[in-house]
């Protein structure tokens, strides 16, 4: 049944269907025959299962398909999931529910599949393993200016929190960098990952068991403590109050985004001041740039994943073109810069 909503949700969107598989083999096969520009999968098939399909792919050197990943909700699958995101399947829709609309399912999962299309036919170059889209020059600057970070002086007092933004690619993203993370850091961690409700929970625990950071899903009303990580849950936006300690609501989502980085970033600002340190990881859009408009102002700092290494240049890109960024970093030279902030 689910195998069928999604053929007709993708033709109503536009997309052109070229094959649907019953079972894990029969998806590796299919994949063989027609190279799609992107797949979606289901990580519970009879036989090989979505896991299984998803690291074939990856072991093949001349397969770079995209893969949203449509999962259902449950504490199993919510693993599932977060596994896949972790070893390389570009996004996630979860499955619609009896309260959800059907029509939000369908806008979600086309505009996944389009984005996961667009980053493999513009896809050039790979950088330690990962893909990545370039971007053409800026028009209004000169070569060689467009991605050259502000590089103000380093800061004179450590930072007391670092908040780290990401979206698409994240949890791949996140699951290289927070296991780097020395631990004791002298700074508390905010974690913003745009990810359906249900989800993120899966992503702190696996976060916290690879890593020597204390990393658990924000609950509300925590004081931000050194070592610790606080996740943003899905679904609701994470917000800081004055006295620094979190608070969740369920407020609208702003530009279709709950969580939305912007929000605890300013807030965090306001709080933290020149002792805070943003760091912009992979992801599309541009959530995050107003509040680290806010950072700038108040003088903390602003690390940036590099185009090289993200999975979609789209939130770093926005910090780079505004002129905000500090630094530009590879994935796998943020955590040395991260403990240097939080030691300075």
């Amino acid at each position: 049944l689910m195998r069928n909503i999604v053929t007709r949700s993708l033709t109503r969107a536009g997309i052109e269907v070229v094959g649907s598989a019953g079972d894990g083999d029969e998806a590796l096969a299919l994949c063989d025959r027609e190279r799609p520009d992107a797949m979606t999968l289901d990580l519970t098939m009879p036989g090989l299962d979505g896991l299984g399909v998803l690291r074939a792919l990856r072991s093949r050197s001349d397969s770079n398909i995209p893969v949203v990943v449509v999962s259902a909700f449950s504490a199993a699958h919510g693993a599932r999931a977060v596994d896949a995101l972790a070893e390389g399947a570009f996004d996630l829709v979860s499955k619609p529910t009896a309260t959800e609309s059907l029509e939000a399912f369908i806008e979600n999962l086309g505009a996944k599949v389009r984005l996961a299309a667009a980053s493999r036919r513009t896809r050039r170059s790979t950088h330690n393993g990962l893909t990545h889209t370039p971007i053409p020059p800026a028009t209004s600057a000169p070569d060689g200016a467009r991605f050259a970070p502000t590089r103000r002086p380093a800061a004179t007092r450590s930072a007391k929190l670092v908040l780290i933004a990401t979206s698409t690619g994240g949890p791949r993203a996140l699951a290289s960098l927070v296991p780097k993370l020395p631990a004791p850091l002298g700074a508390g961690t905010l974690i913003v990952q745009h990810m359906p409700a249900g989800f993120t929970g899966s992503l702190a625990a696996r976060l916290d068991a690879s890593s020597a950071l204390n990393v658990r899903e924000a609950t509300g009303g925590e004081t931000v403590d050194a070592g610790t990580a606080l996740l943003a849950p899905g679904g609701r936006h994470l917000r800081l109050a004055g006295d620094g300690r979190t608070a969740l609501t369920d407020d609208p989502a702003v530009g279709g985004l709950r969580p939305r980085a912007d929000l605890l970033i300013e807030d965090a600002a306001r709080v933290y001041g020149e002792r805070m340190c943003l760091v912009v990881l992979t992801g599309m859009g541009s959530d995050g740039l107003s509040g680290a408009r806010e950072v700038h102002r108040r003088g903390g700092r602003i690390l940036v994943e590099s185009e090289e290494t993200c999975t979609v240049f789209g939130m770093p890109r926005a910090i780079v073109d505004a002129g905000l960024a500090d630094d530009v970093l590879d994935l796998g030279d943020l955590a040395g810069a991260i403990a240097n902030e939080a030691e300075a």
